[in-house]
């Protein structure tokens, strides 16, 4: 039986882990949970998996979660998140949102617990650190975006070192049949759009997802594209490919989750209904696979194929009827090249870009910034950013923090 603890566990990822458990308790249990602010859920979930330690947001909800499980062992804060990290488990899924995934996956990884990842902006911000880490550890990094598990999935047994097992040793690119990986996005909601018509978008409509259903950061992130390019940079360090090899394709129907090119001439994808349990049981049961769907013989019988295709199966006759592909536009989405800029200047580009993303985020949230104010302002955060590389996590959260205050200082 796999123990796991989950940070982040009110959230859509979180949330969903949970009820993978729920139906495979005997293969799973919770080790800890975490929450920021949804104590109310947090509690329920307490009863429910009956962890050994839990940590929220505030000392006020702290005390609040303690009164009511007096024999719980409850943090709170950001260092409740590292003490959480620090304890005893097989896996840790990291789906928290944004920076503060950085730190408690760092000391998860420092106690060899192999970590399910869901959290890009550790290896945006973090990535030569935290897989140099992996590395002397010994420890998996399995992805949970969806993108990266595709990924994953095309490279295992294809010769290419896939993450789950690549860092238990040294890689590298040059030696792998892998020629390009062809990372998939939906488009978002304004696919399409010219961008004199994106400058007056209100917050519902980039809330708006035409086809996933996540947290509001996030789906703020695929409404600018920022989302791609964060996901590119993450997997650069995922799987050891340079930014060259690493290309956007916009897929709005969100079937083909992403696909790789090997030296042949080869592509090979991977396909399934947009429905993050997938990528999750994956990253969590690997390098088993768990029954997600409903068996033939409960009721699906093999004389009857049409009767398969209401069980939650893809059905190829009905989606593979219109698969398209679409170049990005990227005089529209400036948040895709500058993400590949900032990978490729590397040291401290990413993280300033994506502290300045994630303040920008926030403050368009709020009704505080305009759509376009995002692209704009993280240009000129990275064009006025001197600031040295890093070589700690202290580092990397202090080049995030004053990233946040330039942002803030410019939109003055």
């Amino acid at each position: 039986m796999k123990t796991i603890t989950i940070l982040g566990s009110t959230g859509s990822i979180g949330t969903q882990a949970l009820e993978i458990i729920r139906n495979n308790r005997d293969r799973f249990s919770v080790s800890a949970l975490t929450c920021r602010s949804r104590k109310d859920d947090l509690i329920g979930q307490i009863k429910e998996f009956g962890p050994q330690a839990v940590s929220v947001g505030t000392a006020e909800d702290a005390a609040a979660v303690q009164a009511e499980f007096p024999q719980l062992t409850v943090y709170y804060g950001e260092q409740g998140l590292i003490e959480i990290a620090k304890m005893d488990c097989d896996i840790v899924l990291n789906s928290l949102m944004g920076i503060s995934g950085l730190a408690p996956t760092y000391t998860a990884i420092s106690c060899g617990r192999d970590i399910a990842l869901a959290n890009k902006e550790t290896l945006v911000a973090g990535g030569a650190l935290v897989t140099e880490l992996c590395r002397e550890k010994g420890v998996k990094l399995l992805p949970v975006d969806s993108e990266h598990s595709a990924i994953f999935q095309c490279l295992e047994g294809n010769g290419g070192s896939a993450c789950g097992r690549a860092y238990a040793e040294p890689s590298g690119a040059l030696h792998r049949p892998v020629r390009r990986i062809l990372l998939t996005a939906s488009g978002g909601p304004f696919r399409g759009r010219s961008f004199e018509e994106m400058r007056n978008v209100t917050v519902a409509q980039a809330l708006n997802h035409p086809n996933w259903s996540m947290g509001s950061k996030i789906t703020i992130d695929s409404a600018t594209m920022m989302n791609k390019g964060l996901e590119v940079i993450e997997a650069r360090w995922l799987f050891d490919v340079p930014a060259d090899r690493i290309d956007v394709h916009v897929h709005p129907e969100s079937i083909v989750h992403s696909m790789v090119e090997f030296c042949d001439g080869s592509i090979i994808a991977q396909m399934g209904l947009p429905d993050m349990k997938i990528p999750i049981a994956l990253a969590v049961s690997y390098p088993d696979r768990m029954d997600l769907l409903p068996d033939f013989a409960d009721g699906y019988g093999h004389n009857d194929p049409d009767s398969r295709l209401t069980d939650g199966s893809l059905d190829l006759f009905t989606a593979g009827a219109n698969l398209t592909f679409e170049k990005p536009d990227r005089k529209v989405f400036r948040c895709i090249d500058l993400a590949y800029a900032a990978l490729r200047e590397g040291g401290a580009a990413p993280v300033v870009m994506n502290g300045a993303n994630e303040e920008l985020v926030a403050m368009f949230l709020a009704g505080k910034i305009g759509f376009l104010d995002i692209p704009e302002t993280i240009e000129r955060v990275m064009q006025r950013s001197s600031l040295p590389a890093p070589h700690s996590v202290e580092e990397i959260l202090e080049i995030d923090r004053q990233s946040r205050v330039m942002a803030k200082e410019i939109l003055k």
